[in-house]
């Protein structure tokens, strides 16, 4: 069996071009135009890269980007009083903190200073806890990305078994969540849990998302499986630098039915997740109806 591959980046690319519609719908309908404000402290490499693309696909699908780079020796008293100027800000529908932040700075105290309707990101105490009761919130944007390539592959996931390796606050709890919502039976699964392998191989879905590098093999497997990877991890092989998943994808791709490489697959998603969750938050900053498919 040879898996089918989910192609992330195209997909990602059809979620960008549905947004810009919705923009645009919105400028010509409402007069009104979504913002993403993000805030970069201090000069992470990684992190800098990662902004100014937020930036860029921002401005392409006809938002407001509104970029806040501050010295990494930038005081949490001022970093507090920028987020409270955003949250009042009307143009701003979206605030990013982009992680991680300088050692000094409590990232859980900055994240929740943050209005929730505005947390584009999900991570704010109160979007988790509507989240994990069924509410109405905004969603963190890999897991929903994950779940959109789900659906999108398998139209109902209705009654299917599911197994999600990590229990990070950022993906494996909130993705377990989602998961639920759409009625699989779900199993979170971690370094620890014993005989992993056999959980694993229960899965009709399996989301690995566990941080480390090619941890999942084809033996672990179900055959016929979907198989979603979050990992990224950069490794040494063969004396080059490479990117792989949490997914050991040679071995994993004779056994599964689906699955997504890395890179190409999760990753592209998570930042047309956030473009989706902005325009999602200025929807419901105005009363408007929400995109359909654009959200969990």
């Amino acid at each position: 069996m040879s898996a089918t591959i989910i192609d992330g980046k195209a997909f990602a690319a059809r979620v960008r071009s549905q947004v810009a519609e919705h923009v645009q719908r919105l400028k010509d309908e409402h007069g009104l135009t979504p913002g993403l404000a993000v805030v970069l402290v201090g000069e992470d490499p990684a992190s800098e890269v990662y902004v100014r693309s937020k930036g860029k696909q921002t401005v392409e699908v006809g938002m407001h980007s509104y970029e806040h780079k501050l010295p990494a020796d930038t005081t949490e008293a001022d970093l507090l009083a920028l987020i409270h100027k955003l949250n009042a800000d009307p143009a701003v529908h979206g605030i990013l903190v982009q992680l991680p932040l300088p050692g000094h700075l409590n990232s859980d105290l900055v994240i929740n200073a943050i209005d929730p309707a505005k947390d584009v990101d999900g991570f704010h105490i109160s979007n988790v806890g509507l989240l994990g009761t069924g509410q109405k919130s905004m969603v963190p944007c890999t897991p929903l990305g994950c779940l959109m390539m789900l659906r999108d592959h398998h139209g109902s996931l209705s009654g299917l078994n599911a197994v999600v390796v990590g229990r990070s606050n950022i993906v494996g709890k909130p993705m377990a969540q989602l998961l639920l919502g759409d009625s699989c039976t779900v199993t979170i699964a971690h370094s620890r849990t014993r005989d992993l392998a056999g959980v694993c191989r229960g899965a009709d879905i399996l989301v690995a998302a566990v941080g480390r590098p090619e941890m999942i093999t084809g033996d672990m497997i179900k055959p016929g499986a979907t198989v979603i990877d979050v990992g990224i991890n950069r490794i040494e092989r063969d004396g080059k630098k490479r990117l792989v998943g949490d997914v050991d994808f040679a071995s994993a791709a004779q056994v599964a039915g689906a699955i997504t490489p890395v890179p190409g697959g999760v990753g592209p998603m998570t930042i047309a997740c956030l473009l989706a969750n902005t325009l999602t938050a200025a929807c419901r900053a105005n009363g408007l109806a929400e995109p359909q498919g654009l959200t969990a």
